[in-house]
Parts: C-alpha cells; sequence; structure tokens
C-alpha cells in the first residue's frame, strides 16, 4: 500500500501543472515549455541570451506595454499573452513565436504592470500575431 501511495504522489508532483509566467515591467525571464506552460522559469539579466531549448522574455514600459521574446528552442508555438494592471486583467492576445533566434516584438498601447504568458501550443505554417 505505501508503495501505491509513493508512486501515485511521484506521478502527481511530476505532472503538476505548470502555471502561467508572469513577467513584471523590467524584468527578464528564460524558461522552457512543458506541457503547454512555462517550466522552470528563472530572472536573468536583460543581456542574457536564452539556451538552446529555452525562450527569453522581456517586459518594458515602452509605447504602452511592449514585450521582447526570443526563441532558441527550435520549436514555432502560438501562445496567450495577457496583460495585468492592479491585479486585473487588460487583454488576452494570441501571439506566434516562430522557430528561430530572432526576438520577436509585442506591443500593447495600455500601460500594464505586468504580461501573463501561457498555453504554448505547436504554431500552424504560416500562422501570425493577429
Amino acid at each position: 500500500m505505501k508503495a501505491l501511495l509513493a508512486a501515485v504522489l511521484l506521478a502527481i508532483s511530476s505532472d503538476v501543472v505548470a502555471a502561467p509566467l508572469t513577467v513584471k515591467i523590467g524584468e527578464n525571464w528564460v524558461f522552457s515549455v512543458r506541457n503547454g506552460n512555462p517550466a522552470g522559469a528563472r530572472k536573468v539579466a536583460g543581456t542574457a541570451k536564452p539556451a538552446t531549448g529555452q525562450i527569453m522574455v522581456s517586459v518594458r514600459r515602452l509605447m504602452g506595454t511592449s514585450m521582447i521574446v526570443t526563441n532558441a528552442s527550435g520549436n514555432a508555438y502560438v501562445f496567450r499573452a495577457q496583460l495585468l494592471k492592479g491585479g486585473k486583467l487588460l487583454t488576452a492576445k494570441s501571439c506566434t513565436l516562430p522557430a528561430k533566434p530572432d526576438p520577436v516584438f509585442e506591443q500593447w498601447p495600455q500601460q500594464a504592470d505586468a504580461v501573463r504568458i501561457d498555453q504554448f501550443k505547436p504554431a500552424p505554417k504560416g500562422a501570425g500575431c493577429p
């Protein structure tokens, strides 16, 4: 019985649903994608570069709210971005991240405190950010 309980707990802990990543204004994060969500996320300096298999996100207050995403994972993704202001969601949109390490720039006219990203899915060919 103890072995069964240990196996169940191990399965649950290894498949814990990852939470969306919230990147505050001025922060830079790197992470990999697992089960459609950011995994192993950690803050880095703005001059950092994502390692192979990772994605880097930087959020700035520029022309409202701006996000720069660099993808070194080798996989193209469509993902959800939500703006947060005072704990409330301002907007949400699906964005496309090409499978190349060139930075992608997203910009929203609203000033937000942070951008929350999640729901990474393989991008269909020719997908663009609406």
